[in-house]
């Protein structure tokens, strides 16, 4: 069962992955970086501070835990554990994929941690601030950014699709202690 999953997961890289171009390299190279949203979250933290004023601290304290939670679990529990090796440093697909500026990440890629950082904060964000318009944009951008590291041959669907959904659990289980506590605690306050 594992070899059919592992089978349809590379089809599918290589489907995903043929679609380039030096333009779309460029445009994914950009939306895969880390450096790039910072101007995306300096609008979403002044906005939390206009919104929730001095409770915007309990706010920007969650998602630290929340990052730093996805990003160890994805990094140091599941990558290490599994061990599964990123596409761009699997030698049985060498020549039938697209690297872009020679990237190819570190050695193991299960599960994408960009995948799961960008999906638990924008399950986060979008439980926070329910609106519909940017409900949609936060997914879109979660849904750009892990598809840009198929795209750059550095992770699998399935890499993408197990991030995508530690991410969302994390972000649903940090909104759910987020609002346990600030109904509990600091609404009382």
């Amino acid at each position: 069962m594992i070899d059919i999953l592992n089978n349809i997961d590379t089809q599918l890289l290589l489907w995903f992955n043929s679609f380039h171009s030096p333009f779309w390299d460029k445009i994914m190279w950009f939306i895969s970086g880390k450096k790039e949203w910072i101007p995306l979250y300096i609008i979403i933290i002044a906005y939390l501070i206009y919104k929730l004023r001095w409770r915007s601290l309990w706010a920007f304290l969650a998602v630290i835990i929340l990052i730093t939670l996805s990003d160890s679990i994805s990094t140091k529990l599941l990558k290490e554990t599994i061990e599964r090796l990123r596409p761009s440093r699997n030698p049985e697909l060498e020549g039938l994929i697209h690297i872009v500026n020679n990237y190819r990440g570190g050695k193991y890629g299960f599960v994408s941690s960009h995948a799961a950082n960008s999906f638990g904060l924008a399950c986060f964000l979008l439980l926070l601030i329910k609106n519909k318009w940017f409900t949609v944009f936060i997914l879109f951008w979660a849904t750009i950014v892990s598809y840009s590291r198929i795209y750059l041959g550095v992770h699998y669907p399935g890499d993408v699709l197990g991030g995508a959904f530690l991410g969302a659990l994390l972000g649903f289980l940090i909104h759910y202690f987020y609002n346990y506590l600030n109904s509990r605690y600091i609404k009382s306050n």
